[in-house]
């Protein structure tokens, strides 16, 4: 239902006219025989669609008002989690305002924007899926990369596989049937799987690697199939093999940046964005929050 011509709205169609007629008792046409008894009528009309139309003018005149008081939602790409999470609480401290994030792989959190998602910000793990929304008209403006990320080879900390920045050691442990299951995030939907895909190609590695592929729905999940065991090694986010909580769990190591296209971690605002998400977004760019990132292996674009 719109509001732009409420006359239409209350102008309904002779066979639900009828059918209310019908519950009162009377014909359309003896209603029509006497104004005041069809004026009657249509107050009765209006008092059956009156809730519907109050909730809609509320929503109106009261939806900048609301969105103002509310927390804002922030998309962020799961890879940014723990850097993210530091930097609103940083950015709680300094302004005296709060942020709700919700986590995801950029691709599937991109699909729940287009569908209508309540995000006023949206930080993905690289430029593709901010661009897409840009020409969807979903966004502000084309968006800002604020931090680059990078991939890093992850495996338990008791295992005896070869770690290195070319991935020779993840070919020699191949052919040599050392190595069955390898985790990285679904590249269909994870731009961190994208690189993990770009990298063995690279190495002309991706074919001798399919059978033995667990995908994780985001990288964060990818992450916590080689820590935990259930991959013998994951090719994952370096930020998340900085965790804490995987302090002496993992080794991992670095893999060259040459071996992927950069993933490019841009903000963009959304069409709903308040006050507060702009602010984030700004504060995402100033020295406090790219120190953050910088310590939990970023950087600077």
């Amino acid at each position: 239902m719109t509001l732009s011509s409420p006359i239409k709205q209350l102008a309904l169609s002779n066979a639900a006219l009828i059918k209310f007629s019908t519950v009162a008792g009377m014909t359309l046409a003896q209603y029509k025989k006497s104004s005041a008894t069809f004026s009657r009528y249509c107050t009765l009309v209006l008092r059956l669609i009156k809730n519907r139309m109050l909730g809609y003018f509320f929503l109106i005149l009261f939806a900048p008002i609301l969105s103002a008081t509310e927390i804002p939602v922030i998309a962020a790409a799961s890879n940014i989690k723990f850097a993210l999470e530091e930097i609103a609480t940083a950015f709680h401290q300094e302004t005296g305002k709060s942020l709700h994030i919700s986590y995801g792989s950029s691709g599937n959190l991109t699909r729940q924007i287009q569908q209508g998602g309540p995000f006023e910000l949206f930080l993905s793990a690289n430029t593709r899926y901010v661009e897409q929304l840009y020409q969807q008209h979903k966004t502000l403006a084309q968006g800002q990369v604020f931090a680059l990320g990078r991939l890093a080879l992850l495996t338990p900390i008791n295992s005896d596989l070869l770690l290195d920045d070319q991935l020779n050691g993840l070919k020699n442990a191949l052919q040599s049937g050392q190595l069955q299951r390898i985790a990285i995030a679904n590249p269909e939907h994870a731009p961190f799987g994208i690189a993990a895909r770009e990298a063995l190609q690279k190495q002309q590695l991706w074919d001798a690697f399919q059978a033995h592929l667990i995908l994780g729905e985001n990288v964060a999940q990818a992450t916590q199939f080689a820590s935990s065991g259930a991959a013998q090694v994951g090719l994952v986010s370096y930020s998340l093999a900085l965790a804490p909580a995987l302090k002496n769990r993992v080794r991992y190591a670095l893999i060259s940046d040459a071996l992927h296209q950069p993933l490019q971690q841009t903000a963009v605002l959304l069409n709903n964005a308040g006050d507060t998400a702009q602010l984030f977004f700004h504060y995402l760019l100033q020295e406090k929050a790219q120190g953050i990132l910088s310590r939990h292996g970023y950087t600077t674009p």
